[in-house]
């Protein structure tokens, strides 16, 4: 499968003519010293290309959130990709961004760029729903950690994004604010429960969006909507303020259209928070320079029982993958690893009674139907079963890491199918979680990323997964793949059926 043609990449022309110091652009009146590229030109350029043009002040804050703002203005109404913008807000924050820049006060790669929050976490002042009619009145008290380590760099938040309803599927059909549509063909699903989240981006809407991942939910979307996904190992990133769905399960992670992207995000949220019982108190490495150094030679691990019964674009896609791999590997291998668990459906069916046992006694009728079945389910799992399951997951933990003994990374297909049309969507997401869902158990971090498109111009993920805290090397060698391809860089035309 050949990349694509370059008649559907954005333009990178004015990032190019800013870095090398074009000096015929406007500047903006009264105090800013920014220069003032259009906006159709901003939208399409990744996160770290813009924030090295806001860095050098060839891009305002001001103007790149606005640019964001008219675009969901334009095509949220068909994606549904946002629950709630904050545009006021924006604005002040990045208004705020370009004041501290021009001074010199720059604090890194997220200052004064817009991104967007899964609306699981907690934003104080703005309503914060899960997606769900349960919560339609929320709005919090305080920020969520990761709000928190955000807004201390920087970022611009454009507001909240769509989800499945309380994180608890993988189509992102069913929310109390309707359903997210796959900016590549409307009429198809995203994926889920991180939908909107995978539908802003793709669409170009922000530059980086969080999202929650408890069976695959980052993953899953970034796949069904090209763009790049990571769930960082458990306990990286902080959980408090996220509303859960299984605690020992949730993960948080960054969403972005490129793997520099991610790293950077990453980079001002990880890191261990006292405060959440969850966290572990790791160092953080420094992503960016990882990323800037050369990939040391990996030995990289194909789990044969994640590239079987694939459909047959899938497993295309995914051959032309290993293929390019190879080239930058030391080497491929075939190897066994789990593929399904029991204990992964216990614990997240009892923790998700857990935390909804009171408000189902109180209000069930404020449930979709097909969410309240789901939460109901874990009604039945006994202390005993659940106590069980938990051990096994606390000794796999334990035990996953001698599995890269022998290899450094695994790769596999993120979904086994392609995105399926809205209208003969199932609601069983057994398919569409089978390859990511595992190493939610295990807490390992894993990382999708575009491999190419079937023959309908639907999008297609390739999944890597690295050793406990191994998302240092995990990214650098997703980003050695990206440098290799093109497929990271291709964006669905706005008028996509």
């Amino acid at each position: 499968m050949k990349p694509p043609a370059d008649a559907n990449l954005p333009t990178r022309r004015t990032f190019l003519a800013l870095a090398a110091g074009a000096s015929a652009l406007p500047v903006f009146a009264g105090r800013s010293a920014f220069a003032q590229p259009p906006p159709d030109d901003l939208t399409g350029l990744s996160l770290t290309d813009v924030a090295a043009l806001v860095r050098s002040k060839k891009v305002s804050p001001v103007e790149l959130t606005r640019a964001c703002l008219s675009r969901i203005e334009r095509l949220n109404p068909s994606l549904n990709a946002f629950i709630t913008v904050t545009d006021v807000t924006a604005l002040a924050q990045a208004r705020t961004a370009e004041a501290e820049i021009a001074r010199g006060k720059w604090r890194g790669p997220l200052h004064g760029i817009p991104i967007a929050l899964k609306d699981n976490v907690d934003t104080a002042g703005v309503r914060t729903t899960a997606a769900s009619n349960v919560l339609s009145g929320r709005v919090p008290e305080q920020d969520a950690e990761v709000v928190i380590r955000l807004r201390a760099a920087g970022a611009v938040s454009l507001g909240k994004l769509n989800m499945h309803e309380f994180a608890y599927g993988g189509t992102s059909l069913v929310s109390h604010f309707g359903p997210v549509r796959n900016p590549w063909r409307k009429d198809y699903i995203t994926g889920g429960s991180s939908g909107g989240s995978a539908a802003a981006l793709a669409a170009g809407l922000c530059f980086g969006a969080l999202g929650t991942d408890t069976g695959g939910s980052i993953r899953l979307p970034a796949s069904f909507c090209g763009i790049a996904g990571l769930k960082p190992t458990y306990g990286r990133v902080s959980l408090r303020g996220v509303l859960p769905l299984a605690w020992s399960l949730d993960h948080i992670g960054p969403m972005a259209r490129s793997v520099a992207d991610l790293a950077a995000i990453l980079q001002a949220i990880a890191g261990y928070d006292e405060a959440d019982a969850t966290s572990v108190d790791k160092a953080v490495p420094d992503y960016g320079r990882a990323l800037a150094e050369r990939v040391r030679p990996f030995r990289l691990g194909v789990p044969r029982e994640y590239a079987s019964s694939l459909d047959p674009e899938v497993d295309s896609a995914f051959r032309d993958a290993l293929v390019t791999l190879k080239g930058v590997s030391a080497g491929i291998q075939d190897i066994s690893f789990p593929l399904a668990s029991d204990d992964r459906t216990t614990i997240r069916a009892a923790e998700a009674w857990a935390y909804h046992v009171m408000t189902v006694a109180k209000t069930p009728d404020l449930y979709d139907p097909e969410t309240l079945s789901r939460i109901r389910a874990g009604e039945t799992i006994g202390a005993i079963a659940y106590i069980e399951a938990h051990r096994r997951m606390e000794r796999v933990r334990r035990e996953v890491a001698t599995t890269f003994k022998n290899v450094d990374v695994l790769a596999t297909p993120t979904v086994p199918i392609l995105p399926t049309p809205a209208a003969a969507t199932p609601a069983d997401d057994t398919p569409r979680i089978r390859n990511v869902a595992p190493f939610n158990l295990n807490g390992l971090p894993a990382v999708s990323i575009p491999c190419g498109f079937s023959s309908t111009g639907l999008p297609i993920g390739l999944q890597l997964v690295g050793p406990p805290w191994g998302e240092e090397r995990l990214l650098a060698i997703a980003a050695a793949y990206e440098k290799a391809t093109a497929w990271h860089n291709r964006r669905p035309a706005e008028g996509s059926a």
